[in-house]
């Protein structure tokens, strides 16, 4: 496991980390966003260093499991990104995403530097006006710390496992409900994985 800190400016421009349920999903989804180079599974928020995946899942750490998304802003804003985690998990759920219970799976931003928790507070009041959610937003705005990259297997965990039962029965209808709701964006990817 690797663990880093919020780096420079241009890292800052670049980087955005969320917590939005299990981070196969959300690691699945944002995949599809046209000028999203990356997309890493860790953990972050917690007291325990270098967190293994066990750990986490014991609800214990104070971890939540995240995706840390590296972003060509030419292409796509964080604006743009920040929408659609407000649109592919339920931010209204406290520490719940469907199944998965515990404060691991927690709707969580952590933001590096005032602009982007202006502008995460500034999409929320938006999404909130548009009643997106009959429920209250719940998201957490979190100071980053320290990204706590997870194990490898857990990386690009849905290409990789595409016919585990998780994969099929979870990730695959929110992947499939996700490109046909952004069937005519520019946001997602001309040729999709």
């Amino acid at each position: 496991m690797t663990t880093t800190t919020g780096g420079g400016t241009a890292a800052t421009e670049r980087l955005a980390t969320f917590g939005a349920g299990c981070f196969w999903c959300v690691e699945a989804v944002l995949e599809q966003l046209d000028g999203v180079l990356d997309v890493q599974s860790g953990y972050m928020g917690g007291s325990v260093a270098d967190p293994s995946y066990e750990q986490v899942c014991t609800g214990t750490t104070g971890h939540a499991e995240v995706v840390q998304v590296t972003f060509d802003p030419k292409i796509i804003s964080l604006k743009e990104i920040l929408e659609v985690f407000f649109t592919v998990h339920d931010p209204t759920t406290l520490n719940r995403q469907g199944a998965d219970v515990g404060t691991q799976y927690r709707s969580v931003i952590f933001y590096r530097s005032e602009e982007q928790k202006t502008l995460a507070e500034q999409v929320i009041r938006e999404i909130q006006k548009a009643k997106l959610w009959k429920a209250p937003i719940v998201t957490e705005l979190v100071p980053f710390k320290a990204f706590c990259r997870a194990e490898d297997y857990h990386q690009e965990y849905y290409k990789k496992n595409p016919g585990q039962a998780y994969c099929r029965i979870v990730i695959e209808p929110k992947i499939k409900k996700f490109r046909e709701h952004m069937k005519n964006s520019k946001l997602q990817k001309p040729n999709p994985k």
